[in-house]
């Protein structure tokens, strides 16, 4: 067990301090040009002093704010890597803390013993996500920014980078921060009305309903907007489904611009599913290339099968494909007979043969119909632009930076809804003003949650577990 196993396997069983100073390796694991080790608190610059010596012999702890020093890594007189140190002096860092970054070249051996070099001098084993947490806990971002780091390190698409930027810069934030102090604003002649109800005058408590009126209607807004950001989220779960040989592994191949799929003329050569990912008009859609077997002959095309109904039945959307030079076949009509309730694009594959199919039965049963060859890549484009229309209207606009992306906040606004609904309810009845001041002051208490002002710590543990070591 190596000095970074221990020390990782003595964190677990203690609580770890804020005041205490980490380091970790900030980089992917593996082979590269560059790694980069990074710490960050009190300690950082002493601790830099002890294992970084500069070409020009001075300390770190000395180094100006937003300088970039040469140097080696140092273990006592042992020279373990050449290296830049990079100095970011508390409070304008990332974490208004002291930060240091060493940048090494980037192999696992020479960034393991740097970090070694670190946890035995001071720092400890930062948690994951324990940098951007730190962050949120000094006060620089608040919850919700926070978050928004992890949603632009997993996005998917250059749309999906756009929202989480969008995010990080505030733009959620300042959004429910307005609607915040909208509710305050309601709530303060609602106090005054409990305390001198005689004075209360009904021009008082129309300005409150007009203006939860408002702020519901805006918070519904908001809410709708997740349905469009689970695609950003998850992708479009696509399915591609018909009968052996139809073209369906070709059909993935063209979509992803790659030989993904093995293609042969064999009929049923995908005995499993394959899932991958591609970026289509800036919709992360995530494809499965599903068997064409709808009469297994063995276990294994019974759990073919099986996967492949599972896949269909979750599906966002269904890619049907038909080929054109044969009619339709008894599994055509299966299949077809199986997607009444799903959202189905209909491919009408190998358009550059005779065609036999029954067109005029499809078009029937399908409103989008789309003709193609996989394998030459035609119209291709065509497919890609009606699988963007159907969710997104054809177009996605890169200045809708207030897509509600994360869960945790829907589930916020949703609740903050509800108790603004029940305000109104209460005011309709003329219900006392306690009632409805104190459905506002939940309300507020769900917008605070969500920007992390009332901290809950297995709340912040669970969040901040979810983002990668180093960030």
């Amino acid at each position: 067990m190596n000095v970074i196993e221990k020390l990782s396997k003595q964190e677990n069983n203690m609580h770890n301090d804020i005041n205490d100073s980490i380091a970790v390796i900030a980089t992917a694991v593996g082979e590269s040009g560059i790694g980069i080790v990074r710490a960050s608190g009190k300690q950082a610059l002493a601790v830099a002093d002890k294992i970084f010596r500069s070409k020009d012999g001075h300390k770190p702890s000395s180094f100006k704010a937003y300088t970039l020093h040469y140097g080696w890594v140092i273990d006592g007189e042992e020279v373990i890597d050449e290296a830049l140190l990079s100095v970011m002096r508390a409070p304008r860092s990332y974490t208004k803390e002291d930060v240091i970054e060493i940048s090494c070249h980037g192999g696992i051996v020479v960034l393991r013993k740097t970090l070694e070099l670190f946890l035995k001098n001071g720092c400890r084993l930062a948690e994951p996500g324990e940098f951007t947490k730190r962050a949120f806990l000094n006060g620089r971002i608040d919850l919700a920014q926070a978050e928004a780091v992890c949603d632009i390190i997993k996005a998917k698409t250059d749309y999906a980078l756009k929202i989480g930027v969008g995010q990080l810069k505030g733009f959620l934030s300042d959004k429910i921060n307005k609607i915040r102090e909208q509710l305050l604003g309601v709530l303060l002649p609602l106090e005054a009305a409990i305390d001198f109800p005689e004075d209360t005058e009904q021009t008082e408590l129309q300005t409150a309903r007009d203006a939860l009126l408002s702020i519901g209607n805006d918070l519904a807004a908001l809410i709708l907007s997740s349905a469009k950001a689970r695609f950003l989220r998850e992708g479009v779960h696509t399915v591609i489904c018909g009968k052996a040989n139809a073209g369906k592994s070709s059909l993935l191949n063209a979509l992803l611009k790659q030989e993904r799929s093995i293609v042969t003329s064999i009929a049923g050569t995908t005995r499993d599913t394959i899932e991958e990912i591609v970026d289509i008009r800036g919709l992360a859609v995530r494809i499965v290339d599903t068997a064409g077997i709808l009469e297994p002959k063995d276990l294994i095309e019974k759990k073919a099968l099986e996967r492949s109904r599972e896949q269909i039945r979750l599906a966002d959307l269904v890619i049907l494909v038909f080929d054109a030079s044969r009619k339709l076949s008894r599994e055509d009509r299966m299949l077809i007979s199986r997607l009444k309730k799903k959202k189905v694009i209909a491919v009408i594959n190998k358009m550059d043969l005779i065609r036999k199919i029954e067109l005029d039965f499809i078009r029937k049963k399908f409103s989008d119909v789309i003709f193609i060859s996989a394998k030459k890549g035609k119209n291709i484009n065509l497919l890609e632009d009606k699988i963007s229309g159907l969710f997104y209207a054809g177009k996605i606009q890169p200045q809708e930076p207030l897509l509600v992306t994360n869960l945790r906040h829907l589930a916020s606004l949703k609740n903050a809804q509800k108790l603004i609904a029940a305000g109104l309810d209460s005011l309709d009845n003329k219900l006392s003003a306690e009632f409805i001041a104190q459905d506002i002051k939940e309300a507020v208490s769900c917008l605070d949650g969500l920007l992390g002002r009332s901290l809950d710590e297995e709340l912040l543990d669970r969040i901040f577990s979810r983002f990668c070591i180093g960030k």
